[in-house]
């Protein structure tokens, strides 16, 4: 399969976890972050503002194990399905989408941020 790159040579990914199907966070794949994705077993992607290839949960520990790798209809998104240790999100939610348009908090906060990041 020919995956449709966009002109950064990047798909969006979907990342769901394979239990439960809750959507966790989504993020971009360059080609390489795929190629590593594939051969560890592990969530790799690229970073739009750094600039570079990271693995989830390279400075967490809340890594991604990917359990398959879907694509969409128009080969140009993919959806990875994932065991997640710990949260998805950088903000220490389990989820990404943890709160709803009106800024209601509906989701799990599972780490405290500060604890974890140099920021």
């Amino acid at each position: 399969m020919k995956l449709k790159f966009d002109e950064k040579g990047l798909v969006p990914v979907v990342v769901q976890d394979v239990n439960t199907k809750e959507v966790l966070m989504v993020a971009w794949a360059n080609e390489e972050a795929i190629k590593l994705t594939k051969e560890t077993g592990l969530a790799h992607y690229f970073s739009r503002s750094r600039r570079k290839l990271w693995k989830k949960g390279e400075n967490s520990g809340n890594v991604q194990k990917v359990r398959r790798i879907l694509v969409d209809c128009d080969e140009d998104t993919l959806l990875y399905e994932v065991e997640q240790a710990g949260g998805a999100c950088h903000t220490g939610f389990r989820s990404c989408f943890y709160r709803t348009i009106e800024g209601e908090v509906v989701g799990v906060k599972v780490f405290e941020p500060k604890e974890v990041y140099d920021e």
